[in-house]
């Protein structure tokens, strides 16, 4: 594999880092894509399964469960089996088990089969953030993963394009049938990437510890680490509030334009693509604003702005601004999520960074869990819109927690096991 040690960091090989990113960003882009496949399809399923307000929210619910369920176990099997394995199968999970939604015929075969394909998309994040945190030097870590972040948003601009190809003409069910695709991605990507070389120095120094339980078992091994317990305690709030604010949003906003604002299908789609091709530049800038100003800074500027930029929309929108709105919202949304798999990943120590990061942001999906079904429950008593104010206190929580207890760069993904970090890699978290 040609890698070189350098002062106890692992550097691998160029071209095995572009193979690795190439490969991350593409799952990343499917997993973006398969949760605006439902969201564009929820008024489809409406009308053809005689679906509640509620009910369409449920649905939402569903994936994000099993997404949550997924990207816990997921997590663990990162550190213990590999990551890019954990994505392999993960891949090939969701992609069969999305297909087959399309032969469903009634709503309880569609949410009973959505959350169990979601077991396998909920890990893709997770395990894909940690592959690339460990391949990238420090240095530009998170401009390499806030790019790599943008996966989620190419994304979602391919599924809005396909969905105002195929749903008019084809309908809903034809927009899933296509997610078998990106099992031929996985098979290919389990030749060319090989497992860094940071998990197999772990994985050593875990085989020869003496205790079996911390040998074997790496959530002990993050309770029994008073900072690592703080820390992840830190992150599952935080996450359960962006995930809330983000997954509740995400969800209800094309119904939003369309129901509320009298927005037509093919203008909404637009609108859409116009705020995730901001989200794009959000992300980009806030990985280059990462390296340069810290991980902390941005979150939590990125996360404040959303939460303003949320009651604008609904409060202040006309048709001659709403566009504008959309791209400012698409923008600032964008800046927490490319920051967050590095500021996430630098939290944690090697041995456990799988587990410990899977935990975290599959335990805030709790939040995103609730806030469809929320924002459902808004709707059939009120309105949509205001679903999206609470959605905005959500992201100013998701800002004050890490401002307050999660400090940058704790820990080098790319430091082995065993060797000691440089002290100007570590900035204690603020009290």
């Amino acid at each position: 594999m040609n890698e070189n040690l350098r002062s106890g960091e692992w550097v691998p090989k160029r071209s095995v880092q572009v193979y690795a990113f190439i490969f991350a960003f593409l799952v990343l882009l499917v997993d973006g894509a398969d949760l605006m496949i439902l969201s564009f399809s929820l008024n489809s399923l409406e009308a053809e399964f005689g679906l509640t307000p509620t009910e369409k929210g449920s649905l939402a619910s569903f994936t994000l469960a099993g997404m949550g369920i997924g990207g816990i176990i997921g997590g663990w099997c990162c550190d213990r089996f590999g990551r890019v394995r954990t994505i392999v199968w993960s891949t090939m999970i969701f992609s069969v088990g999305t297909a087959v939604l399309g032969f469903t015929q009634s709503y309880w075969e569609f949410a009973i089969l959505r959350f169990l394909s979601s077991l396998g998309l909920g890990t893709i994040y997770i395990a894909a953030t940690v592959l690339m945190s460990e391949y990238v030097s420090g240095k530009y870590r998170t401009t390499i993963l806030g790019t790599l972040q943008t996966g989620f948003t190419f994304g979602y601009i391919v599924a809005t394009f396909m969905a105002r190809w195929i749903i008019p003409d084809y309908g809903w069910r034809w927009m899933f049938f296509v997610a078998i695709a990106p099992v031929a991605l996985a098979a290919v990507m389990r030749f060319l990437v090989p497992e860094p070389e940071t998990w197999h120095a772990a994985r050593r120094a875990r085989s020869a510890r003496v205790d079996a339980v911390v040998r074997k078992n790496t959530f002990y091994a993050i309770f029994a680490d008073r900072k690592a317990r703080m820390i992840l305690l830190a992150w599952i709030l935080a996450l359960t509030a962006l995930q809330f604010g983000y997954y509740g949003v995400n969800n209800w906003m094309p119904s939003y334009l369309e129901k509320e604002l009298g927005v037509n299908f093919k203008s909404m789609t637009s609108y859409m693509i116009g705020a995730y091709s901001a989200m794009i530049f959000g992300k980009v800038l806030a990985g280059i604003g990462g390296d340069i100003l810290g991980r902390r800074a941005v979150y939590v500027l990125g996360a404040l702005g959303t939460a303003i930029c949320l009651p604008a929309i609904v409060y202040w929108n006309t048709p001659d601004n709403i566009l504008w709105l959309m791209v400012a919202f698409g923008f600032l949304y964008g800046v927490p999520f490319g920051v967050l798999g590095t500021y996430m990943s630098e939290s944690f120590r090697t041995e456990f960074r799988g587990s410990a990061v899977g935990a975290a942001y599959n335990s805030g999906r709790v939040g995103g869990v609730v806030a469809p079904l929320l924002i459902g429950y808004l709707a059939t008593n009120g309105s949509i819109g205001l679903g999206f104010v609470v959605m905005g206190g959500a992201f100013l929580v998701t800002a004050v927690i890490p401002l307050l207890f999660i400090g940058n760069r704790l820990h080098d993904p790319r430091k082995l096991v065993g060797e000691p970090e440089p002290e100007a890699v570590v900035e204690p978290a603020r009290a």
